[in-house]
């Protein structure tokens, strides 16, 4: 076998190791579970409204998906770093044929594979609820859901580039952060460009809004888009639109990765 080949092995031994790990941890099983039940829960609300069941049960139930998914994103990218190192298992995995970066990727992998597991999961039973109530699931509800998914990777290497220097628990708070202002982004330009333009604070935040992840690409059903209102239920984004996030949340997920990486291989475990 080529290096190539045997470093892929490595990446992927590692990666099946972290999917392992992972769907046997309670937790996911406990947030997959909490979010059927948000979906279930948008049955009554949906039995509430004036002939807008199916619509309501979208709605909620994509929200479910990403507010579930975002927190297994941050408890994965937060976590199974941090573990490696507490129950002192990196000790023994660094010093054989492997190198740092490739048990990072590993790890990064295994925990997209996941992610992705999760998400198409969840996705699944919202087809079903929308579709047992005279509803179908449609295009534009797999764009919203691949935008979902799009985020919560890119979500997990930000957390994975704090988990390589810092606590876990100052990782969920700088990841948790970073992702509130992200997905304000809009409304923080716009107030910077607004009241408080020509002040120092203002070029303050506006050099914030550019560098943070900007995670409102990714979650914008009933948002402002170049002037047009988006929705999932008519006008919602094309594919063009989801390759453009795709290739954002490549390009800037990678960069947080080749950061995690350097700083993974300084790291000091004696």
């Amino acid at each position: 076998m080529s290096p190539f080949g045997r470093s892929l092995a490595r990446i992927w031994a590692v990666a099946l190791n972290t999917f392992r790990e992972a769907m046997r941890n309670r937790v996911l099983a406990v947030l997959v579970l909490f979010a059927v039940g948000l979906m279930a829960f948008s049955l009554v609300l949906g039995e509430l409204s004036l002939h807008e069941e199916v619509r309501v049960i979208k709605d909620i139930g994509l929200a479910g998906i990403s507010f579930v998914g975002i927190l297994i994103a941050l408890f994965l990218g937060v976590n199974l770093l941090s573990k490696e190192l507490d129950r002192k298992t990196v000790f023994f995995v660094i010093p054989k044929p492997l190198h740092r970066w490739e048990f990072l990727l590993g790890k990064f992998t295994g925990m997209a594979v996941t992610l992705g597991l999760l998400t198409g999961l969840m996705a699944v039973v919202l087809a079903g609820f929308v579709v047992s109530n005279g509803g179908t699931h449609g295009i534009a509800m797999l764009r919203a859901e691949i935008l979902i998914l799009l985020e919560l990777l890119l979500l997990t290497t930000v957390a994975m580039l704090f988990s390589a220097f810092s606590s876990p628990y100052l990782s969920a708070m700088f990841t948790g952060s970073l992702w509130i202002i992200g997905r304000n982004t809009p409304e923080l330009s716009a107030f910077a460009s607004g009241k408080l333009e020509g002040t120092p604070l203002g070029a303050v935040l506006e050099v914030v809004a550019s560098v943070v992840p900007d995670f409102h690409l990714f979650y914008i059903s009933g948002g402002n888009l170049e002037g047009n209102v988006v929705s999932i239920h008519e006008g919602f984004v094309s594919w063009s639109y989801v390759a453009q996030a795709a290739g954002y949340a490549s390009l800037y997920g990678g960069a947080c990765l080749l950061l995690a990486v350097a700083l993974f291989a300084r790291r000091d475990f004696t």
